[in-house]
């Protein structure tokens, strides 16, 4: 427990370390923003430099964003994921103040790509250890708990804020290189780990019965079984299937790897369902 929680650690640490330097050797040099809180924080740390006498840094407001946030997915989410969450938020915040900011190109392509590039390996390997960078992925969590809400709607209607912002403020070149860092941050975090909000895990196992303890003690969803018949040995088995949403795949991998090493799991991207869909 204490090897895998250094792991988990260190990985959020990385991530925050990814996305500082993205943010500060590419992105912000470059006037160029990413999305969700980040970008938020970015724009209006650009703002008040420019329009008013009040200076205050990217990571700060991000951290200040953050708060609220991670109070909220506290009591909602789940003590775990909203800590690994927040110690991100305030890693990367102190990352920020570290790292100078400094451009490390004066073209503004090359900072849209590798400043996206970066800060998306930070996100990815963030969320697949089951963290976050806070801030709307914590909300994306709540809704998830609550309702069935369609989250993506959520993050486009945000980033559009972003992109609009940014395109009325600094002219529409900045709004569409914003637009490419945030299609090569999708990119990405899909190669690393997904950005589909829901997933179907179809699990083959021997080992059913202790498996659904564990996952309905840990996840707290409905579970579907199937019998099934290894085609090579013909072995009797049984395939669950299980829909859960991305920020819980990481616990499923381990509760699988835990209860049944020898399990056969697949995950498809599930883009719509219809029906009762588990909630706390």
């Amino acid at each position: 427990m204490v090897k895998t929680e250094a792991k988990k650690t260190f990985i959020v640490l990385l991530g925050a370390l990814l996305n500082a330097i993205g943010l500060n050797l590419f992105l912000i040099p470059a006037n160029v923003y990413a999305g969700g809180f980040t970008g938020i924080a970015q724009l209006v740390s650009s703002v008040l430099d420019e329009y008013t006498p009040i200076y205050i840094s990217t990571g700060i407001l991000l951290l200040l964003l953050n708060i609220p946030v991670a109070i909220l997915g506290w009591l909602k989410v789940g003590k775990s994921f909203t800590l690994y969450s927040f110690v991100s938020v305030v890693a990367t915040t102190l990352f920020l103040g570290i790292i100078p900011l400094h451009s490390l190109s004066e073209d503004i392509l090359l900072n849209a790509v590798f400043g996206g590039v970066l800060s998306a390996v930070g996100v990815g390997i963030t969320l697949k250890y089951g963290a976050s960078t806070g801030g709307l992925d914590i909300i994306a969590m709540i809704l998830s708990r609550m309702k069935d809400r369609p989250v993506g709607t959520y993050f486009f209607m945000l980033n559009a804020i972003i992109i609009m912002a940014a395109g009325l403020l600094y002219g529409w070149e900045k709004a569409l290189y914003t637009l490419v860092t945030l299609y090569a941050s999708t990119r990405v975090i899909d190669a690393i780990h997904t950005r589909y909000e829901k997933l179907t895990a179809m699990v083959i196992t021997k080992k059913s019965e202790e498996l659904k303890k564990e996952i309905h003690a840990k996840l707290t969803r409905g579970i579907t079984t199937i019998p099934a018949k290894g085609g090579f040995t013909n072995e009797e088995k049984e395939m669950m299937i299980i829909v859960v949403t991305r920020y819980e795949l990481y616990d499923l991998e381990k509760i699988i790897k835990h209860v049944d090493p020898n399990a056969f799991t697949n995950i498809v991207q599930t883009t719509g369902i219809f029906g009762f869909f588990r909630k706390d």
